[in-house]
């Protein structure tokens, strides 16, 4: 059988890459008006602001989504393959990536965040790239890859939202749209190929219902990102070692112990 070992085109690669890192670099450097929304509903009053740095995060997660569609479309094995599943993760990294970074006054740890920042995203793109051919002799370990990255992007955005203090109608949508993508996304790498949506839609809805519960627990982020990425990671993999056949006490060996683990070091943090 012949091996595959394509890589994506680089030029491509490149001004992805640097279109989204530049998008970043200059939200430092512009400043607009501070727009507030209100909304004023029976028994509650919700307020948010809207400022560049909410402008940027969805322009570069828009950018990379079509940035990966531009770049897979080079792929000598597309054929009439569809490709949106593949903007799922790049989107996600580029919206997350962001939110340290506004975080770190401008000094070495900026520019540290920087640089890994948009190492992950390289790494991010050629491993989706990587995934879209199955005879790819490197698939297994690009889906291991991007499965892997994907879970940590979600930590990273529960622990940043969580340091952020924002209010709960805020948090909600946000952690329980990434869960979904997450799970979903894992689902698919995992089961070759098949959509899990209504898998995918129950661990967004009991992600949903931790994120609430521990929304006004006084906990740390960190502590509460691994009481969020503990559960979901756990549901999903039972959910696809189930799918591929095993009996329930196999799957749920590997969930199990994953599950202790973060826990256990989420209280040990705690």
């Amino acid at each position: 059988m012949l091996e595959h070992r394509h890589m994506p085109d680089r030029n491509r690669l490149s001004v992805i890459s640097a279109i989204i890192l530049l998008a970043y670099a200059l939200a430092r450097l512009v400043e607009f008006p501070v727009r507030e929304l209100e909304f004023q509903l029976p028994g509650i009053y919700l307020a948010t602001e809207i400022n560049i740095r909410t402008i940027i995060a969805l322009l570069v997660a828009g950018l990379a989504a079509t940035g990966t569609d531009w770049l897979l479309r080079s792929h000598p094995h597309i054929k009439d393959h569809k490709i949106f599943e593949h903007w799922i993760l790049p989107a996600l990294t580029a919206y997350v990536i962001g939110l340290p970074l506004y975080q770190l006054a401008i000094g070495f740890q900026w520019w540290l965040g920087f640089a890994i920042g948009g190492a992950i995203l390289v790494l991010v793109l050629v491993a989706e790239y990587i995934s879209l051919d199955p005879d790819d002799v490197r698939h297994p370990a690009a889906s291991l890859g991007l499965t892997t990255v994907s879970f940590a992007l979600f930590l990273t955005l529960a622990i940043v939202l969580r340091y952020s203090g924002l209010r709960l109608f805020l948090t909600l949508p946000a952690l329980t749209l990434a869960a979904g993508l997450v799970s979903l996304r894992t689902l698919h790498l995992r089961s070759h190929g098949q959509w899990a949506w209504v898998e995918s839609a129950t661990i967004t809805i009991v992600c949903a219902q931790i994120i609430a519960s521990l929304h006004y627990l006084p906990i740390s982020p960190v502590m509460y990102g691994l009481l969020l990425i503990g559960p979901a990671y756990a549901i999903t993999s039972l959910i696809a070692n189930l799918a591929d056949g095993n009996t329930l006490r196999a799957s749920l060996i590997e969930p199990a112990i994953v599950l202790v683990i973060v826990i256990g070091t989420a209280l040990w943090i705690g």
